[in-house]
């Protein structure tokens, strides 16, 4: 009799650990233009044994199609990145791969980029210098369709809704004037692209490039290229600094 407890226990063991070799990890594509901090964000998520991290994009276009080939539980995003930054990049993911859940990781820490990015679709945003078990618990939860922000953009977030709340005020929902594909051109002008470069990254006519930049134009009132370069700095579409050359 003890041989067969004995053995109904090993077996029951053997049965768990089976489970757990099994289990389905968290599938995590990480998109952040610095090879550095992707790198360290691999090594912290994948020491932990529910999360593999199955790709990398520099690029927020690489980050869309990543995530269309890979089809990952979550995005970690960052918003300022080449090409395409990581709010029309969130914005394209929610709609091309509804299953991924995005979660921002960043360093700008205002309350504007929260707005935007939670509109676009992104569950949860984490500051970068957040601590390790932040980003992992957040990963967790945002894997599970729950809201995740950094303690201190969680705290902002309440005090903004209790105080609309005590005025009698409507959270409105802030309307973008610019379309996906205005937001992507005038990023790439921004960053210095030619009509022709922009036409070849998007692949659309010249005519069409040039068509959207009228649009951006007409809509922001903004009519020359160092206006549009400032105002894309001022919303986080691109970085500050010197215009990016392709």
């Amino acid at each position: 009799m003890d041989n067969f407890y004995g053995g109904a226990e090993r077996l029951g063991v053997e049965q768990d650990r089976g489970k757990d070799l099994h289990m389905e990890k968290i599938r995590v594509l990480l998109a952040d233009d610095h090879t550095v901090v992707r790198q360290g964000l691999r090594v912290l998520l994948e020491a932990e044994s529910d999360i593999v991290v199955v790709g990398e994009a520099e690029t927020g276009r690489q980050a869309v199609q990543q995530a269309k080939k890979l089809v990952p539980d979550v995005v970690v995003m960052d918003i300022a990145m080449p090409n395409l930054n990581g709010l029309e990049a969130t914005r394209q993911i929610v709609k091309e791969v509804p299953s991924a859940k995005l979660l921002v990781l960043s360093s700008y820490n205002d309350d504007e980029y929260v707005h935007q990015v939670t509109e676009a679709g992104a569950t949860g945003y984490l500051l970068k210098q957040t601590a390790a078990t932040d980003l992992i618990n957040a990963v967790r939860e945002t894997r599970n369709g729950n809201a995740f922000f950094s303690p201190a953009i969680s705290k902002r977030l309440v005090e903004r809704y209790r105080e609309a709340f005590l005025q009698g005020a409507l959270i409105k929902k802030r309307t973008d004037l610019l379309t996906s594909r205005e937001a992507e051109v005038l990023q790439l002008i921004a960053e210095g692209r030619a009509n022709k470069q922009i036409a070849a990254e998007l692949c659309i006519s010249i005519k069409t490039v040039e068509k959207h930049r009228q649009q951006v134009m007409n809509k922001l009132n903004i009519h020359d290229i160092a206006g549009l370069t400032r105002y894309a700095i001022s919303k986080g579409i691109v970085e500050g600094g010197a215009r990016l050359q392709a």
